[in-house]
């Protein structure tokens, strides 16, 4: 495991205030994951949650405006963790290949839980970020959020990768491309492996995600 005594940092616009400033926002955070987890988020409200956590729904938004922005922010927070996790894993790799290699690893692999974040149940969250995160996208609302930096650890962590195809291969065309479609790839066979497995030849057992993206990769950028 990563011994992470780290802090993530999320852009400020996704909250009123910050949730980690206080012991009523971590514990927003935490009961928040577990409660989509159990119902999903259409069925997710902020009622809910005050219920969860004993507190009043007006609480809650002292924090968050409403549920969408809290989605936003738990997936920021969890794409910045996956980039903390790639810089720890490529660090002191000269190798550009093997740098790639283990930032496939990273973004294909099952996400644990580290206990020495209390507030945020990683592994739980991976969970929803597989479930629920496509609908951050397909709003009406998404290129103005977009411009206020909504997306913006998602998008650094795919520009961290490509930087590395492109030392590979300077004068390949789709970096962005091939970076996003692995991650978004990797989501689909994940939550395709538990609810549909006729549709992958992924298991817990062979690593298929990380091995068929880590092929992927190799044969199309040669």
């Amino acid at each position: 495991m990563i011994n992470l005594n780290i802090h993530i940092e999320v852009n400020p616009e996704l909250y009123s205030k910050n949730p980690i400033s206080s012991e009523l926002g971590q514990h927003i955070l935490s009961k928040s994951i577990e409660l989509i987890d159990q119902i999903g988020f259409e069925a997710f409200t902020f009622k809910k949650l005050g219920k969860q956590i004993n507190s009043p729904e007006s609480s809650i938004y002292r924090y968050f405006k409403n549920k969408h922005v809290l989605l936003v922010y738990l997936t920021s927070w969890y794409w910045s963790y996956i980039e903390y996790q790639l810089v720890f894993a490529i660090t002191n790799v000269e190798s550009p290949k093997e740098r790639l290699l283990k930032s496939i690893k990273v973004l294909t692999q099952p996400v644990l839980e580290n206990n020495q974040i209390p507030y945020i149940n990683e592994r739980i969250l991976s969970k929803i970020i597989i479930s629920e995160s496509v609908k951050l996208y397909h709003t009406k609302s998404v290129d103005e959020e977009n411009r206020s930096g909504f997306f913006g650890a998602y998008k650094s962590v795919v520009k961290r990768v490509s930087a590395i195809i492109l030392e590979l291969k300077p004068n390949f065309e789709y970096p962005n491309m091939l970076v996003s479609t692995i991650i978004e790839g990797a989501l689909h066979q994940k939550y395709f492996s538990e609810h549909l497995p006729s549709l992958t030849n992924a298991n817990n057992q062979n690593n298929a995600i990380e091995k068929f993206y880590t092929q992927m990769a190799l044969n199309f950028i040669k």
